[in-house]
């Protein structure tokens, strides 16, 4: 009985069938027609300024900091370093293949988390009742 070798591959990234390198290859328009619903219109309206100005710093520059956080992520973009501002602070962001389609403030929280201690000095008694459970 002979033993069958199994063949391993590295697991490359394929968005809707289509390598990265296909992606890069395609018109916006036709990589428009692989998005979700709301980022093909938006892509299909043009973009604004802001986000024209974005791209043409991302095609000179490997990182650029912005304010756009409504800019689709696209295949041209994919490698590049973006620090999205978060309404306080620049946030890095480093775009990889699995974020196309998506967002760039969907990479940046804009609420922090804020875990509540006890209560306060102002605090009435049955306010200050904390069960031990």
């Amino acid at each position: 009985m002979a033993l069958k070798s199994k063949v391993v591959r590295s697991k490359e990234f394929r968005y809707r069938g289509f390598s990265i390198d296909e992606l890069k290859q395609m018109s916006l328009e036709q990589f428009a027609m692989l998005l979700p619903s709301r980022e093909r219109r938006k892509v299909k309206m043009g973009f604004n300024e802001q986000e024209e100005k974005l791209l043409r710093k991302l095609r000179k520059k490997d990182s650029v900091r912005t304010h756009c956080r409504d800019m689709i992520i696209l295949p041209e973009m994919v490698g590049k370093v973006v620090f999205v501002h978060n309404g306080k602070e620049f946030v890095r962001v480093e775009i990889k293949p699995e974020m196309l389609g998506h967002r760039l403030g969907e990479f940046t929280l804009t609420r922090r988390f804020e875990k509540h201690s006890g209560p306060g000095v102002g605090a009435t008694r049955s306010s200050k009742y904390v069960p031990l459970k």
